[in-house]
């Protein structure tokens, strides 16, 4: 059905790797792959396998958990978009310390995946949505510092020059240009 590799950490993994909680859900355990360092885990690549045929209105959704702590949604593959590399966002571990299941064994990290409909899934990939908001939200502080060292202030507005805006463009992209690092210091 499905199979996944960790880049730089695993060989590919198949579904027997994950157990099947039931007929659409699957669960990694973390403990058994890399124990109590799975927040180093950053990225999963998800693929279908060929002879996997997945219906058009459905996705494999992935979720990651850290200990004590709900499932958080990470993205999703389609037949129309068959592979991805997702990023990992692990939820902060619940508040309770040291966690333990019913049986007294520790509680871990876990992976699941499940098919679910694409019309109820917020995004195939939340860390490229999020990366994004974050670049745009840097990019406007960045405007709004350089707005801010040319401003008056006439009560209770701020008056800027006509050409801040051409001013401040001019200057971002002589910069980039300068130092090819410079706008990735405005992604996560």
């Amino acid at each position: 059905m499905f199979g996944v590799v960790f880049p730089n950490r695993s060989f590919p993994l198949d579904i027997s790797t994950f157990t099947q909680i039931d007929t659409f859900h699957w669960v990694l355990d973390m403990n058994h792959f890399v124990g109590e360092a799975y927040d180093q885990v950053k990225d999963m690549c998800i693929f279908l396998l060929n002879n996997f045929t997945l219906p058009a209105d459905k996705a494999l959704a992935v979720y990651v958990q850290s200990p004590g702590s709900p499932f958080v949604y990470c993205g999703a593959v389609t037949v129309a978009r068959p592979s991805a590399v997702l990023s990992l966002l692990w939820p902060e571990p619940g508040s309770e310390g040291q966690f333990l299941t019913a049986d007294a064994s520790p509680l871990s990290a876990k992976i699941g995946v499940s098919v679910q409909d694409v019309s109820s899934l917020p995004s195939l990939d939340i860390a490229a949505d999020k990366k994004i908001e974050h670049t745009a939200l840097k990019v406007g502080e960045n405007l709004f510092n350089f707005m801010q060292s040319f401003c008056g202030v006439d009560g209770s507005k701020l008056i800027v020059p006509m050409d801040i805006l051409d001013r401040w463009f001019k200057k971002f992209q002589e910069r980039a240009k300068r130092d090819p690092d410079y706008l990735k210091g405005f992604t996560l």
